[in-house]
């Protein structure tokens, strides 16, 4: 889901507030959960995005799904009932995890890969992020086929492309000048 400016203001005021509360990596959890749970979960993502159920269905649902949340997390909830927003939650949360990381100088490494990795090639991944960057690395897999195989990594605004399917392209474009 992209996120918009409103995702991103939501998610700077409940950084701000889990920091000055000292729970921005609790809530930073709860954000990695909810994001993962709306993502992977297509009930829940329809039940969030119909307009149809009211604003307090879908609070109580989510107070009820995510019960051992912290109390920022709930206010959040809260603030979405009053402004009537729940469909910008995965937007918020995303961003969150985003900027908490930003904020703790942690950079995700985005590794596209035909199949998942496993963890021999996440260390190989990591140490060679390592000699890239001077902060902490967190890597993200995502498994697309359609690359046939090697890995395009992806950190911040560089790409580095070891795809079969990269290699491929730039053969067929040597072949056709």
């Amino acid at each position: 889901m992209a996120s918009t400016r409103a995702a991103i203001r939501y998610a700077k005021a409940i950084l701000d507030l889990a920091n000055s509360k000292g729970v921005a990596e609790a809530v930073n959890n709860d954000m990695k959960s909810i994001a993962s749970a709306i993502e992977t979960n297509q009930e829940l993502s329809t039940f969030i995005q119909n307009p149809t159920t009211t604003v307090e269905v879908k609070e109580s649902a989510l107070l009820e799904v995510f019960a051992n949340v912290n109390g920022v997390t709930k206010g959040l909830f809260r603030l979405l009932f009053e402004n009537k927003r729940f469909e910008i939650l995965d937007a918020i949360a995303l961003e969150y995890n985003k900027l908490f990381d930003e904020n703790n100088g942690v950079e995700v490494a985005k590794v596209t890969t035909a199949i998942p990795m496993d963890a021999a090639l996440e260390a190989k991944v990591l140490a060679k992020v390592a000699t890239l960057s001077d902060k902490k690395i967190t890597i993200e897999n995502v498994v697309d086929p359609s690359i046939i195989g090697g890995f395009i990594l992806r950190i911040g605004d560089n790409q580095y492309n070891a795809s079969v399917a990269n290699r491929l392209q730039v053969l067929k474009r040597e072949l056709s000048n």
